[in-house]
């Protein structure tokens, strides 16, 4: 299974890549991407070509035959097809209405921020930096205890992750 750091080298290797490429003025940023393909089937243990899936996800089987899934980043699988224009007759919504629903997304997107801001808060209490006061049935069994600072350490990350993704979406409504 690819690590974070396996995750990181290749990624590092297609920025330089791709750097290289744009200094050497004329190199095809497709072949960085086939050749970090290559590597992650190598690292994945893969027996069989990679099979593209979507986005930049691909899967390949192992000599256990079980499959393996891993990402390329920068890739987008072998049938990208290049964006159509838009039909003359497709319809289209008025700035108005589209004003509209860009506020009720806007009001959507501030609710959840305050909710997960508010779970957050909650979370972080109940984490109190790592060391909770132990439960009753906690103190006899202390890995009851450390199962419930990992959860409790789990929600917290979680919430900060939804909060940054929140303010990102907010960001980009109009």
């Amino acid at each position: 299974m690819p690590t974070r750091e396996s995750h990181r080298n290749a990624a590092v290797k297609v920025a330089r890549q791709a750097l290289l490429c744009a200094c050497l003025g004329g190199c095809c940023i497709a072949s960085a991407v086939a050749a970090t393909l290559a590597e992650k089937a190598r690292e994945s243990g893969c027996v069989n070509k990679p099979m593209w899936l979507a986005g930049d996800t691909y899967r390949c089987a192992t000599e256990s035959g079980a499959f393996s899934y891993f990402n390329v980043p920068g890739s987008t699988g072998e049938r990208a097809t290049p964006k159509a224009p838009t039909p003359a007759g497709f319809p289209r919504v008025d700035p108005e209405t589209q004003k509209g629903r860009d506020g009720v997304r806007r009001k959507v997107l501030t609710d959840e921020l305050a909710t997960e801001e508010k779970l957050l808060a909650e979370t972080r209490v109940a984490y109190a930096d790592g060391a909770p006061v132990p439960l009753p049935e906690e103190r006899a069994d202390a890995e009851k205890y450390r199962a419930r600072i990992a959860r409790l350490r789990q929600s917290v990350t979680v919430h900060e992750k939804n909060i940054e993704a929140l303010r990102k979406e907010l960001a980009a409504v109009k």
